[in-house]
């Protein structure tokens, strides 16, 4: 009586330790796959680490579900429980849950077109219905952010009516500048482009620069200022850095060449009886 027993226990031990084995053999090449894509330099690499970091967590709880779910199944076997019935009835309860669940149903459509189609990636830097934050996870059914204040915010696939991806392949830092109407534009572009360039021969801040500052002019015309606008290309997510430095340089060289921005004034009337 005892050797039947034995065996059935050491089969699904068997089994258990061969479903574990799977589920971390399916890590291990996940990571390796992370590790071979993210070698070598430039935006490619950047977009494609991205890329496959998403899938890849996805990849791994759906292999660890699904071996996981038939490990399962095939210890009832050796219990000899009948899992026909079982299968019959997660069937019948799935389609009820399907009827009862649609919100959770529509995540999931959602979260799976929006990683087919490569909308946002884990990484990323994206606004979502109006809030801002660092991607961190991407699921089929929600898109885990965190903002500056380290604030973490989970929505819904199905609930994402606005996505902006500030972080797809290149970005874009635009600077604007508010000049008095009795300054001169032109030495106050000039200094701007010159600000641009000593950036760019600047050796560590070079690489995350793509193209020159571009100066397109006088954007507006506003109460008490001229308002010039430019941008700068960088790569993914060194906007700020490379904005901020820009901002500083072209301060440097205003003060420098006597360029004064607009100052804020105040308009006041008086009246005599």
């Amino acid at each position: 009586m005892a050797a039947p027993f034995i065996a059935t226990a050491l089969r699904i031990l068997a089994l258990v330790v061969a479903a574990y084995v799977l589920i971390r053999i399916g890590k291990a090449a996940a990571r390796r796959l992370e590790r071979e894509m993210s070698r070598g330099a430039g935006l490619d690499v950047i977009e494609r680490t991205k890329r496959v970091q998403t899938l890849s967590r996805i990849l791994q709880r759906s292999l660890s579900i699904v071996v996981a779910g038939m490990a399962l199944l095939m210890v009832l076997g050796e219990l000899d429980i009948d899992v026909t019935p079982v299968l019959t009835g997660a069937g019948i309860a799935g389609l009820a849950i399907g009827f009862g669940a649609q919100t959770l149903v529509r995540d999931v459509i959602s979260g799976f077109f929006l990683i087919l189609e490569d909308q946002v990636r884990v990484g990323d830097a994206a606004v979502v219905n109006g809030q801002a934050g660092l991607v961190e996870q991407v699921n089929l059914r929600t898109i885990v952010l965190r903002d500056e204040a380290g604030t973490v915010h989970i929505v819904p696939n199905g609930e994402v009516k606005t996505l902006a991806n500030m972080s797809k392949e290149f970005s874009y830092y635009v600077v604007t500048i508010g000049l008095g109407y009795d300054e001169e534009v032109d030495r106050a572009i000039e200094a701007m482009r010159d600000a641009g360039a000593l950036l760019m021969d600047d050796p560590a801040f070079r690489p995350h620069i793509l193209e020159p500052l571009e100066v397109f002019g006088i954007d507006a015309f506003e109460p008490g200022q001229l308002v010039v606008k430019g941008r700068i290309k960088t790569v993914p997510q060194k906007q700020w850095l490379v904005g901020r430095e820009l901002r500083k340089r072209i301060a440097r060289l205003f003060a420098e060449r006597g360029i004064q921005m607009a100052k804020p004034f105040v308009t006041l009337r008086t009246e005599r009886d």
